[in-house]
């Protein structure tokens, strides 16, 4: 086949996967996403495979991650001209993953077996090495995409959302298989082109009814929880004034209103999202006590997002926190964010690459607080994730076992815009409710703002860029699950199952 038409094929791929997200979201074409890259890979040697996947990947990456361009050319502040760059390194860094996944495929045998169990095998554990190395990315993780199919992704609280990427891939690679069986390149007999039909509706089907059951199950057991009234507040403050000082006091006096107006629904807690209070709260005495004398005013208990500092071992530490303070304005605990963002709140390499700073320029370099820490609300133990920890599920995953009822994310996605991030980042909350059949309440500044119940329901949220506020009853759950349990044990495992259909014998391979 022609290198023009193999760059068409792959180019073909990495577009159908970015238009599984959002904005676009036809989650459908992700079951068929793969398809063009591996029909190029036929005949292909290992670096030719490399250099198809790399080129999907970059179209892939590049498409669905542009808003990191507008977001480093306002708040980072840094000019088009090295901001594009950047994007380009992050992209390329990125399509590694594939690349590997596709060079590696051309190494497969030309067995139905290698081939139905080694691409997904392949596939889910690259996309777990994405997830984990270097601090990890892993953003926008195939499952992500099939959010909306609500029997699907309860097979996340086995499995993880990499579970759902195994089901896409299988089905892939179902119809790879059939496409090679009619070239003749894989066995053409009818009987076979049945089995690897029953193969996808056995996977799939099976999926389908255990997410009817659990759905059936986790609904009666809600039915049957004790249930709190959380309010989430949506301030929306543009985030090129949130940190003026000329404007501070109108923010929190803006955050203090709106939660006036949401006192009809009398929430038992009141949420207010990521730097909420854009100063150090307890620290800058005046805004403090405009602050607490607020919450004063209302019955109800108050999460609020503000950063933080005290002296440790000889200098100062810088947090990015959550506190949380009770109806008489006393502070019953504190969370520090424990999964910092590189250049958002902490510079890597600065040695290396000095012309980068962080985009947050108010503080110096944050400090991580404790992994898997709950703060103790009433009784009743509290998960809260700050901004992009929620999308890394071993956080999410460590609170839910050290006992959080509840899982709490506030977040400020203002610095993303107009763009497919907001809507990204939300998406991505809902498997962290499914995996730990925990009911997730998210208050972001500029949304999106919401409530998303253990099932995987967003039963509430918030339009882009509007004042909000929502109160929702939400069940307090316990218990575990298999994969809160286990952890990542099924990506480890596809692991195995690549490795060992990479190794089998065969002459021809694809």
């Amino acid at each position: 086949m022609p290198f023009f038409f193999q760059a068409m094929l792959a180019t073909g791929s990495g577009l159908l996967l970015t238009a599984s997200f959002p904005d676009i979201g036809a989650s459908g074409l992700a079951w068929i996403a793969l398809i063009p890259l591996l029909a190029a890979l036929r005949g292909l040697g290992f670096w030719e495979g490399f250099r198809c996947g790399f080129l999907a990947g970059m179209v892939h990456y590049l498409t669905l991650l542009y808003w990191l361009v507008p977001t480093m050319v306002r708040y980072g502040p840094l000019p088009l001209y090295m901001s594009v760059p950047l994007l380009v390194l992050l992209s390329a860094y990125l399509s590694l993953f594939p690349a590997v996944f596709a060079g590696t495929v051309t190494r497969l045998p030309l067995r139905s077996f290698s081939l139905l169990a080694g691409v997904p095998g392949l596939w889910v554990f690259l996309e777990y090495l994405r997830s984990t190395l270097f601090t990890g990315f892993p953003w926008e993780i195939l499952g992500y995409s099939q959010v909306k199919w609500l029997h699907l992704i309860q097979i996340s609280d086995i499995l993880g959302v990499y579970g759902v990427s195994f089901l896409i891939l299988s089905f892939n690679a179902v119809l790879f298989c059939l496409y090679l069986s009619r070239t003749r390149r894989l066995n053409s007999n009818p009987w076979f082109s049945g089995g690897v039909v029953i193969w996808a509706i056995l996977l799939i089907g099976l999926s389908w009814i255990y997410g009817e059951l659990r759905i059936r199950q986790l609904d009666v057991n809600v039915a049957h929880a004790k249930k709190v009234r959380i309010a989430v507040v949506q301030g929306n403050i543009e985030q090129t004034l949130k940190w003026d000082p000329r404007y501070q006091a109108a923010s929190v006096q803006t955050y203090l209103n709106l939660t006036r107006m949401g006192q009809k629904q009398s929430p038992d807690l009141v949420v207010w999202p990521e730097t909420a209070t854009p100063f150090y709260f307890l620290h800058d005495a005046e805004l403090s006590l405009t602050v607490l004398k607020g919450i004063r005013d209302f019955k109800c208990d108050f999460m609020i997002g503000s950063p933080a500092y005290e002296p440790k071992g000889g200098r100062i530490g810088y947090f990015n926190s959550a506190y949380l303070i009770d109806s008489k304005g006393s502070v019953l605990g504190r969370y520090d964010k424990a999964h910092l963002v590189p250049y958002g709140e902490y510079v890597p390499l600065k040695r290396w690459i000095p012309f980068l700073g962080k985009m947050v320029a108010h503080v110096g370099d944050f400090t991580a607080g404790e992994k898997g820490a709950v703060i103790n609300w009433r009784g009743r133990p509290l998960g809260t994730l700050i901004c992009y920890e929620i999308i890394f599920p071993y956080l999410s995953r460590a609170m839910a076992k050290n006992g959080a009822q509840v899982l709490i994310n506030l977040t400020n996605d203002a610095w993303y815009g107009d763009t497919s991030a907001p809507h990204q980042h939300f998406l991505m909350a809902v498997f962290r409710a499914v995996e730990n059949r925990r009911s997730l309440v998210r208050s972001a500044n500029t949304g999106i703002s919401g409530f998303i119940d253990p099932v995987g329901r967003i039963t509430a949220q918030t339009p882009l860029f509007q004042e909000a506020v929502l109160t929702r009853e939400v069940p307090l759950m316990s218990g575990g699950t298999l994969y809160n349990r286990l952890g990542d044990w099924f990506p480890l495992a596809c692991a195995g199952i690549a490795a060992a259909t990479a190794g089998l014998r065969q002459k021809r391979n694809v």
